[in-house]
């Protein structure tokens, strides 16, 4: 998908809801962070496939679980951050939610991207894409768009209700 914005919709849409469960905003980042990868290609002219090797099953995961716990060990010092932006209410102090958030999300990036793309080996070290479907262009873009409607409103929704507690509390 061009640059990553589409993604950032199913990654609101579903992270936001199970952010109880799984940590947001490493669901968040690894929705969109494969994206850095043809961002290279295409910045540095280099001679490497547009969608190369993390836009494998294989290599995403090993990218999910390096993340995953990249973001863990940085899980204190970014708390605030995530606090403030409403992306997560106390912290995580366990690595698996971690772990799941980030290898679900660059699993998520690479079936969302397997049928639009040509070049994109998902089964990698198999040279074929099984997943490619150009006719499926219109529905994925379609779902993208309309779960970051929803997730943009879910996002809102979780300012609204910070606003109205704090103004609960004040009030008392």
């Amino acid at each position: 998908m061009p640059f990553t914005i589409f993604h950032l919709g199913p990654a609101l849409c579903f992270g936001l809801p199970l952010r109880k469960h799984i940590h947001a905003p490493t669901f968040i980042l690894a929705n969109i962070i494969i994206d850095f990868e043809p961002l290279l290609v295409l910045v540095f002219g280099l001679r490497y496939p547009l969608h190369g090797y993390l836009h494998t099953f294989l290599m995403a995961a090993f990218l999910g679980l390096f993340m995953g716990y990249i973001m863990f060990l940085l899980r204190k010092p970014l708390h605030r951050i995530f606090r403030l932006f409403l992306l997560e209410e106390k912290p995580i102090n366990t690595l698996k939610p971690f772990l799941v958030a980030s290898v679900s999300g660059v699993i998520f990036h690479v079936l969302l991207d397997s049928p639009l793309y040509g070049d994109i080996k998902p089964f990698y070290p198999m040279m074929v894409n099984p997943l490619y479907n150009p006719e499926l262009t219109s529905t994925i873009y379609s779902f993208c768009f309309w779960t970051g409607i929803l997730g943009t409103a879910f996002y809102l929704y979780i300012i609204y209700q910070r606003i109205t507690r704090k103004l609960a509390n004040y009030k008392s």
